[in-house]
């Protein structure tokens, strides 16, 4: 590898400069959903997410589950973000309590979450450097659990990759990062992986499932043979080589397409069943 390494922690996991170093299944993602964003967000010209709250509730869910100390320290850097105006929790961060709640009830959840918190997991993979966080890594069994708060566990979703409905931990690329995270693990510590997505749903009533892909090998093949075919554009991209294109759909696009460009009925229809 020619990159010059940059050692990850927690401080500085998120931040843009390790992107530069690192791929990772979020970059992937975005670079999968528009090109030109995601290279505008790299070089610091990206556009603010205006809607923090769907983050920032999984945020709220994750630190409390990690450690007591991880989710008061999650609440004072959120701050007034988390609160109404007249100074409330928001409605949305009672329903996480009651996620939380659900979550430090199970007894299964409680028996199975062991091992190490947010672990940071890097290696080579598909002829580049990829970075991971683990929710949480238990070494000594060979096993890690990703936690994922949804709509319900159960949701099924149109997916244009996918050519119609499947379940959203396939249409999120859950189970590709899964996959990418299996391989980081075994090639870290050299001994098998079974991979777990615990889903908790966004509601009054949390429902609970523990999704075992510990036997997805095929679906986990799918996911790995995707990343090949897009990941040399990708890199390529990066490093200058050839430039990004517009996906035409999103908010960046949308402040920077050329309105004097013409495009005929079907050029829009393309781009209608893209979105």
């Amino acid at each position: 590898m020619t990159k010059n390494l940059l050692e990850l922690t927690k401080e500085n996991y998120y931040d843009v400069s390790t992107d530069w170093t690192y791929m990772s299944v979020s970059l992937f993602k975005d670079f999968m959903k528009c090109e030109a964003a995601t290279m505008a967000r790299l070089n610091g010209h990206g556009l603010v997410d205006t809607n923090e709250t769907p983050l920032l509730v999984g945020n709220w869910v994750h630190s409390a589950v990690e450690s007591e100390a991880a989710h008061e320290a999650f609440k004072k850097e959120a701050g007034a973000k988390l609160l109404t105006k007249a100074g409330n929790l928001r409605s949305d961060f009672k329903v996480a309590d009651l996620m939380i709640k659900r979550l430090k009830s199970d007894d299964f959840f409680n028996w199975i979450w062991q091992g190490e918190r947010e672990s940071i997991v890097t290696g080579e993979l598909f002829g580049t450097m990829w970075k991971g966080k683990i929710d949480c890594l238990d070494v000594e069994n060979g096993r890690f659990f990703d936690l994922k708060t949804t709509a319900d566990p159960r949701k099924m979703i149109w997916s244009n990759r996918h050519g119609g409905r499947v379940l959203w931990v396939t249409a999120y690329g859950y189970l590709l990062q899964m996959s990418i995270y299996k391989h980081l693990l075994e090639q870290m510590y050299g001994k098998s992986f079974d991979a777990y997505i615990i889903a908790v749903s966004k509601s009054d009533h949390p429902a609970l499932r523990t999704i075992d892909l510990s036997q997805e090998y095929g679906r986990f093949q799918v996911e790995d043979d995707y990343v090949k075919k897009h990941l040399p554009r990708i890199l390529a991209i990066e490093n200058g080589e050839i430039a990004p294109t517009m996906c035409n759909n999103c908010n960046w696009c949308f402040d920077h397409q050329l309105g004097q460009s013409t495009v005929t009925i079907d050029d829009l229809e393309i781009e209608a069943n893209a979105s």
